[in-house]
């Protein structure tokens, strides 16, 4: 779980990087896989096949929910996520997607069109037909309801927008399995099953994006298995090969796959279906296996939300936490009962404080990750954690008296 910097100073990891680095650095069985490919065929043409493109979506097609069961290789979540727009316009002949505010899709021109929040605004306007909608974000309820008085109305909310931009022209709805970035928004446990039956009532597809997510993030392979959901698509890269090499995948249902076995999809990619990025990814599915990451992220996962428990009960600066598996995060405000956000220069100095301590995270806005490598044992976690325990005290300083 640890990196070094130039001047030999050991970090604790506790973002996996940019939340992909789910293995943990280095793992050796990966670099081996990346050193044999790179031996026996580097690249290949894409319509191509190869030994390791090929037991990559055998491997696939075994841990994905449902039938899910075929794969198109890209090289990470933004492509991915066009490219499942792509074929979602193509299979319904609809042409909106639906996609969340607190949301990020990728920087590209259609992923960021796709992506709700600030990062969308700049390069505006961009690929047309996306609508947003609001988040299930229960700390901040858009609607104005807390958790004891919650109607879901972020779930009916959605059926109006529905109403109101036609199904009949709606191709599909695309959201983080878990929101990510813009939160760590851990849905109520009826919201992605609900959202299923929305979709099938409508005749919209419905896709998760996994790329964050993804993984054994949540203790799950996927988020959506946490609700025993089956999406239409998944989009996902990150933790595919834990960032070793680049790779992404549109991940899609048999329904879907079949409709273009006569059908040519124009979606083609020099570096689909990379041999490297294939290969580093098959090892590092098995590594998931071998190392029993996943049950590991839910085993640790457990004391991680405990100890957060703990945190916020001893910091008033703490205004929420929000955990599933290793996949979560602190949100500090000035005054819990307006939940007033934490300022800028009170978050950069806890960031300062933190890497001068030699842990690495990441800290938008007034969140604080909590999202290790998943190989991350209870000891690494508390030593940690208790760097920022101490961290907090000088958020403390700055809650309204």
């Amino acid at each position: 779980i640890y990196f070094w910097d130039a001047d030999g100073k050991r970090y604790y990891d506790f973002s996996s990087q940019l939340m992909n680095v789910n293995i943990g650095h280095q793992h050796p069985k990966v670099v081996k896989a990346i050193q044999d490919q790179a031996a026996k065929l580097c690249f290949a043409h894409p319509g191509m096949a190869t030994e390791p493109r090929g037991e990559l979506g055998e491997l696939l097609a075994r841990v994905t929910p449902g039938d899910l069961k075929k794969t198109f290789f890209c090289l990470g979540g933004a492509d991915a996520n066009e490219n499942a727009v792509k074929l979602a316009r193509f299979y319904t002949g609809k042409h909106k997607i639906m996609a969340r505010y607190r949301s990020y899709h990728g920087a590209t021109y259609g992923a960021v069109a796709l992506t709700g929040d600030y990062r969308r605004l700049p390069v505006e306007p961009a690929m047309p037909g996306v609508v947003h909608f609001l988040d299930p974000h229960c700390y901040r309820c858009p609607f104005g309801w807390t958790r004891e008085t919650c109607h879901r109305e972020c779930i009916s909310h959605v059926e109006e927008i529905i109403h109101y931009e036609g199904a009949d022209h709606i191709a599909a709805i695309v959201m983080e399995g878990v929101t990510g970035t813009n939160g760590l928004i851990v849905p109520p446990d009826d919201y992605w099953p609900r959202l299923r039956e929305i979709c099938d009532k409508y005749g919209i597809l419905l896709i998760s994006d996994e790329v964050m997510s993804g993984w054994g993030r949540t203790g799950k392979w996927f988020a959506v298995d946490n609700w025993g959901v089956t999406p239409d698509m998944i989009t996902t890269a990150k933790g595919l090969t834990s960032g070793y090499v680049p790779l992404g995948a549109v991940i899609v249902r048999e329904k879907i796959a079949s409709y273009f076995d006569d059908k040519y999809l124009y979606a083609g990619l020099t570096y689909s279906a990379h041999t490297l990025g294939c290969a580093a990814a098959v090892a590092t599915v098995k590594v998931y296996e071998e190392d029993h990451l996943i049950e590991n992220a839910v085993r640790v996962g457990k004391v991680l939300g405990a100890r957060l428990e703990e945190l916020k009960a001893k910091h008033a600066s703490v205004g929420d936490v929000r955990y599933i598996g290793l996949f979560s995060l602190l949100e500090l405000v000035t005054d819990r009962a307006s939940k007033a956000p934490m300022g800028s220069a009170v978050m950069a100095e806890i960031n300062k404080f933190l890497r001068e301590k030699g842990l690495f995270t990441f800290i938008p806005g007034n969140l604080l990750f909590v999202v290790p490598p998943l190989c991350i044992t209870e000891a690494q976690l508390d030593e940690g954690l208790a760097l920022i325990d101490q961290a907090l005290d000088i958020a403390d300083k700055a809650v309204n008296p």
